[in-house]
């Protein structure tokens, strides 16, 4: 559709980040003022590669703000950007195991149980089951960083957060001000969404988005 109205005109990576802008201010979230002008990769699309470019699952405080640091974050803007996490669900096969250390916020029982109920152990290793990442799980909002702080944060990074002296108190903070945690969110979006991408002459403008 948009390449009918304007080829040649709008990169797919421009639709992506006005796409995600949208997904969050329609559930609930900030509207988002992200810079466009972004061209197209000239390599092969790779799935893989985008995948490896993730955080995994099991990462930590340390390695979380690390990878966010190195695209120009603040540890302030990396614990909000964390909290994109109240959107969506969790694959049971990334769920960490129970033994938790002394960095890490105790799950509550309740939780626990029904992390039990909904992941057994036979389908952890399939990609099919999941859980919802809190209960409003289809709301852009700040009730991730309550949840993280009672025990009820699902991935390793939800239960370190409120504890590492370096995040806790954004965590608290965005936990009772959600204007505040939409500010930094949005810092971070348009931090993360402007990290080596391709402008001016670099690229090109697909015409598909999966294809050359």
């Amino acid at each position: 559709m948009v390449e009918a109205v304007c080829p040649k005109k709008v990169s797919c990576a421009d639709i992506l980040i006005l796409a995600a802008r949208e997904a969050v201010a329609v559930s609930g979230g900030p509207q988002v003022i992200v810079p466009l002008g972004r061209r197209d990769s000239s390599s092969p699309p790779s799935y893989k590669l985008a995948d490896s470019l993730l955080p995994p699952a099991n990462l930590g405080v340390d390695g979380v703000l690390h990878i966010f640091a190195n695209k120009g974050m603040s540890i302030e803007e990396s614990v909000a950007i964390v909290g994109a996490h109240t959107l969506g669900v969790t694959h049971c096969h990334n769920l960490p195991s129970h033994h938790l250390s002394n960095t890490q916020v105790p799950m509550d029982p309740a939780l626990d149980l029904m992390l039990s109920l909904g992941c057994p152990l036979g389908p952890r290793s399939q990609n099919t089951s999941f859980v919802f990442n809190d209960p409003t799980a289809f709301i852009f909002d700040n009730v991730y960083y309550a949840n993280a702080m009672s025990g009820h944060g699902i991935l390793r990074i939800d239960s370190e957060l409120p504890l590492d002296p370096r995040t806790g108190p954004f965590v608290k903070h965005f936990a009772s001000d959600q204007d505040g945690f939409f500010r930094a969110f949005s810092s971070a979006f348009v931090k993360l969404s402007s990290f080596g991408v391709l402008t001016g002459n670099e690229g090109v403008i697909r015409a598909s988005c999966d294809k050359i």
